[in-house]
């Protein structure tokens, strides 16, 4: 369906991760704590085992929880050991707003997978960049979704990460916290590498190209429906 950005499916529900990893689109999953809090999971490492054994082999991100960079090493060394498809979340700060760099680093020069998570500007890419071993594999996830949140087009700055990125071949730039379709096009229009899609977001996808006509007048029947149903009266 797209010719540059590889789609990843964002979640913590298992039967729907599972229903997922049948559809050719999926090409990976990501998940992180309030999501899988959202799914009402409680065992992190057993959650983390069983998504890994649901997705044959797919790539999968599983995030670092602790605010203490010596337990997110610790962490992050227990949750690449799960699989070899296993990336490691590892956020740009912690919660005091200390850099993650140092750690991001470390890490990557002992070759685990990182995916360097809740970037929102140009700096912070490319000091992330610079921070990842040479030839290290691992993704930057740019907030994309949160940025136009704030009334700023956040497709300037994915350009420009691409470009900074660029230096090293095995980094993928991720568009992270999408909003609506429009954005998956628009992370293949510009040759991003992945885009994370949450379950839901993902039921629309079926509708791209739709008939705008047709679209209309499906509106307008459901409108209709739903007042009659609703038993409405004037």
């Amino acid at each position: 369906m797209f010719d540059n950005v590889k789609v990843f499916a964002d979640g913590a529900d298992l039967a729907g991760i599972e229903a997922l990893t049948e559809n050719p689109l999926i090409q990976g999953f990501t998940t992180n704590p309030t999501l899988m809090k959202a799914a009402g999971i409680t065992d992190y490492e057993a959650f983390s085992k069983e998504v890994i054994e649901l997705i044959d082999g797919k790539p999968i991100s599983l995030e670092v929880f602790s605010d203490e960079f010596d337990d997110m090493k610790r962490q992050a060394t227990k949750l690449s050991a799960l699989g070899e498809n296993v990336y490691v979340k590892i956020p740009i700060t912690n919660t005091r707003g200390e850099s993650s760099q140092p750690l991001i680093k470390e890490l990557s020069q002992q070759g685990i997978k990182l995916n360097v998570t809740a970037l929102m500007t140009l700096k912070q890419v490319e000091e992330t960049t610079e921070s990842f071993a040479d030839h290290a594999t691992g993704c930057i996830s740019v907030f994309a979704g949160r940025i136009a949140d704030t009334g700023v087009d956040p497709v300037p700055l994915m350009e420009a990460s691409l470009q900074v990125m660029s230096i090293n071949s095995n980094l993928e730039l991720i568009w992270a916290s999408p909003r609506e379709i429009l954005n998956v096009i628009q992370a293949d229009d510009i040759g991003c590498h992945i885009i994370t899609v949450t379950h839901d977001l993902l039921k629309k996808l079926s509708i791209i190209g739709k008939n705008l006509d047709e679209y209309s007048l499906d509106t307008v029947k459901m409108f209709f429906n739903d007042a009659k149903n609703a038993a409405f009266k004037l």
